[in-house]
């Protein structure tokens, strides 16, 4: 304060009383974080991952991006419901919800407290407590039918201490068999689905000559969405009804780019 000067009132914060404490990060754990920049379709989260990386780098951690470009997972989380019960599972606030399940000629009115949103076999599901039925359960977030509306202030319950949502997914979401799909990779792309393919069968024809083309075996099966991220280094042989999804969006795509 300067009784000479018209200033705004100011004050001061140590930087001890503000500061992040060191970051201590392997190699290797610091590009798992940056890898997430390269996952992520949904808007929110990738920016959230991008800062992080930001923050990594200026704290003085050395992150080689370009040495992730072999590396190429992508998720998408494009269910209307899934930014309310991330933002909930983060505040710990209630939300109700309409959910439509199988054999039901109406949407059921539900509320949960949610613990966390996994991904699990190619389908996003929300994990909570049931406060209707007292049980944790789960819910796929593509049968939320409308708007999911958060209630109650933040902070108003707790996850119950060493749960492990994906624990809880694997045991409470039902079986989802799945046809196996057979696709077409080039060498050095499609790490993730490499390391899920049943059998993998190097150097074999492909739809074109210019690389070699490795043939994957998916036996968990695989999501139209997840496959069209790998773009031209990657072809789909089977089932049909995958293809021929692909195909579809695929000229969808050049259409609306063309248009």
């Amino acid at each position: 304060m300067d009784a000479y000067f018209d200033d705004e009132p100011g004050y001061r914060i140590r930087a001890d009383e503000f500061a992040l404490p060191e970051i201590n990060l392997e190699s290797d754990e610091a590009q798992v974080v940056a890898l997430a920049t390269r996952v992520w379709d949904h808007a929110r989260l990738a920016e959230a991952t991008t800062d992080a990386v930001g923050k990594l780098t200026a704290a003085g951690l050395d992150l080689d991006l370009g040495a992730l470009e072999i590396a190429q997972p992508r998720l998408s989380a494009d269910e209307p419901s899934f930014d309310v019960f991330w933002e909930a599972t983060l505040s710990r606030r209630p939300v109700t919800f309409d959910y439509r399940r199988p054999g039901y000629d109406q949407p059921l009115t539900r509320h949960l407290e949610p613990w966390g949103v996994v991904r699990y076999s190619g389908r996003w599901y929300v994990v909570g407590q049931d406060t209707d039925r007292a049980e944790e359960r789960v819910f796929r977030l593509s049968r939320v039918v409308g708007s999911a509306r958060m209630s109650g202030p933040a902070g108003s319950f707790t996850v119950p201490p060493g749960t492990d949502v994906r624990d809880v997914a694997r045991r409470l979401a039902p079986a989802t068999p799945a046809e196996e799909a057979v696709v077409l990779v080039r060498p050095g792309a499609g790490a993730m689905l490499r390391r899920t393919a049943s059998r993998v069968e190097a150097d074999v024809d492909g739809p074109d000559e210019q690389t070699p083309w490795d043939r994957l075996y998916l036996s968990g099966g695989a999501q139209a969405d997840e496959l069209l991220a790998f773009g031209a280094d990657l072809y789909v042989e089977a089932p049909a009804a995958l293809r021929a999804e692909v195909v579809a969006r695929l000229r969808a795509g050049v259409e609306a780019s063309t248009g």
